[in-house]
């Protein structure tokens, strides 16, 4: 068993890798016809969820695991609560305009100056432009020039866009996936940073944004609140927050051999809570981001990362994953790569075979397609040629 907790735990970029892996693959299957229903995503209006509803909770979830590393490894390298708090804000900055730009995506209007699939191409190449790590051998003058050039051009495409019916301005519908995630991070990242990641604290304020989802779904609360909506998200990234910090502690106080029963019974807890309170707060839907939701995915959650501890830190079965490995440290740069595939794809219009988009072999190339991402990542990553916020 672990004696000594690392930096980096391994086996949060295992469970980090096989969630994008899978959310590549569920993305690229939702254009496959004639696939089971239980892989797909639940309707707004029924009670229940799908498979693809577990991924984006999941990597919540994920965020809040790694979250607490990535803090206290800068204040042990010296940094001020003022560095960490900028640290935090550009990064939550980053994936703010990542999400406000991919949202919009969804409503341009073809009669704008550019086609859809330029313009997303463009946009997302600016994105790297932006955000790439660059090597710190660089000339600052390039780099700087370059991240220029992308920001500039960013402005540009703002300018030019056009959405909907009335050719509307940019606009934040809703924030998209990486937004949500950019606002979840900001919060629970302030409360870990001020509250000084005290465990007690971290479960109190969990607590707290679970009841006010609870009250959100179930009238007691008639509103959402500023930025966190009705707290979905924060609930399930503050519940990362909590697993990974009793995992610390248990390692801290040589008691790890508690940590299989304890993550077990938090885990089917979790799912049983969900069940229990499904039919008093709207039931069971992704969509609504409903109590029962955000507690089922975030106890299978749980009992997957308890799964990768003992596989990755304890066993070190860690070349079992090798494949997609580039998806847990490239995890950024793994998203964004098929906006750049689907846009490269209409400008050239490709398009696929009728087998492939249809059927069990449609999914078999959607798989297929999401490891072939991975891989290119991978030698991306070779050549530093990756994003990082």
């Amino acid at each position: 068993m672990i004696k000594q907790l690392p930096k980096r735990l391994l086996s949060i970029d295992v469970l980090r890798a096989l969630t994008m892996l899978l959310m590549i693959f569920v993305n690229d299957a939702s254009g496959v016809s004639h696939v089971p229903a239980w892989l797909d995503h639940a309707k707004e209006y029924e009670d229940g969820m799908g498979f693809a509803d577990t991924i984006f909770p999941s990597f919540l979830f994920i965020v809040g695991l790694s979250l607490p590393f990535a803090i206290k490894n800068r204040l042990k390298k010296g940094d001020t609560f003022l560095q960490v708090s900028f640290y935090i804000l550009t990064r939550s900055a980053a994936l703010l305009i990542m999400g406000f730009y991919h949202v919009n995506m969804e409503e341009y209007n073809s009669a704008s100056y550019l086609s859809s699939d330029v313009w997303e191409l463009i946009v997302t190449i600016c994105f790297f432009l932006i955000w790439l790590d660059y090597p710190e051998t660089m000339a600052k003058a390039k780099k700087y020039s370059l991240m220029g050039i992308g920001l500039a051009v960013l402005i540009v495409m703002a300018i030019l866009y056009k959405g909907g019916d009335t050719a509307h301005g940019m606009r934040p519908s809703w924030w998209g996936i990486l937004g949500i995630i950019g606002w979840s991070y900001l919060v629970c990242a302030f409360v870990f940073l001020v509250f000084k990641g005290n465990l007690k604290l971290m479960f109190g304020v969990w607590l707290l944004f679970a009841l006010i989802n609870i009250g959100c779904h179930s009238g007691l609360i008639p509103f959402n609140f500023w930025v966190i909506g009705d707290a979905s998200s924060v609930t399930l990234t503050m519940g990362g927050i909590v697993i990974s910090g009793v995992y610390a502690m248990l390692v801290e106080k040589d008691k790890t051999q508690r940590i299989w029963l304890l993550f077990a019974a938090a885990g089917i807890f979790l799912i049983a809570l969900g069940l229990f309170i499904r039919p008093y707060t709207e039931g069971i839907s992704k969509i609504r981001s409903t109590p029962a939701w955000i507690f089922i995915c975030s106890g299978i959650t749980i009992l997957a990362f308890e799964v990768f501890i003992y596989l990755v830190d304890v066993k070190g079965k860690i070349n079992y994953f090798k494949a997609i490995r580039p998806a847990g440290t490239s995890t950024l740069t793994c998203y964004l790569i098929p906006y750049i595939q689907i846009s490269l794809y209409g400008i050239l219009h490709v398009h696929y075979l009728k087998f492939m988009s249809t059927g069990v072999s449609g999914l078999c190339c959607s798989m297929v397609t999401a490891f072939i991402i991975i891989a290119l990542v991978g030698q991306m990553e070779k050549i530093r040629l990756r994003l990082k916020v």
